[in-house]
Parts: structure tokens; sequence; C-alpha cells
């Protein structure tokens, strides 16, 4: 289930997906909603391209550190990527 900033507080939040495009982020939103997770999707900026790299804005998904293994499972079991900082 979506939330606000405020529902966290000022936990430390994991970094789970990076979505690029609006119907990628959607249907990220539909998986997660559907297996009820916490989450916070917040839209910032990164890096993309090959050849000619130019800045972006892509929707960043974020859960509580607890749930972070459980949802990057469940994100695998959907087809997704999780997002890994190596």
């Amino acid at each position: 289930m979506r939330q606000e900033p405020d529902f966290f507080g000022e936990r430390e939040l994991a970094l789970i997906y990076i979505a690029k495009k609006l119907k990628e982020a959607l249907a990220l939103e539909d998986v997660l909603t559907k297996a009820a997770v916490e989450y916070l999707v917040e839209p910032d900026k990164y890096s993309g391209g090959v050849i000619f790299r130019s800045e972006r804005v892509g929707a960043f998904f974020y859960v509580a550190p607890p749930d972070e293994d459980a949802t990057r499972s469940l994100l695998l079991a959907q087809g997704y990527k999780p997002w890994d900082p190596d």
C-alpha cells in the first residue's frame, strides 16, 4: 500500500526499484499494493543512456528495511529486477 513520507517518520528506507517509465511505475504499484507491501514512491533524477548520458526522472520505490528482502523476492517473482547498489 502506497504511503506518504510521514508514515515512515525518520526511518531510513531501502531503495528497491527505479521505474524509468510511467507505465512500469503504475504496474509495480499494482503488484506492491496487491501484496499489501507498505512502500513510498517519489520522483527523483537518475543518469541514463550509454553513449549520450543524460539526466532523467524516474519513480524511486522505497520500503522499510524489515520488508526489504521479502519485497525483493516478490519483485523477482513478478519479473522485475530489484535495484542493486553494486
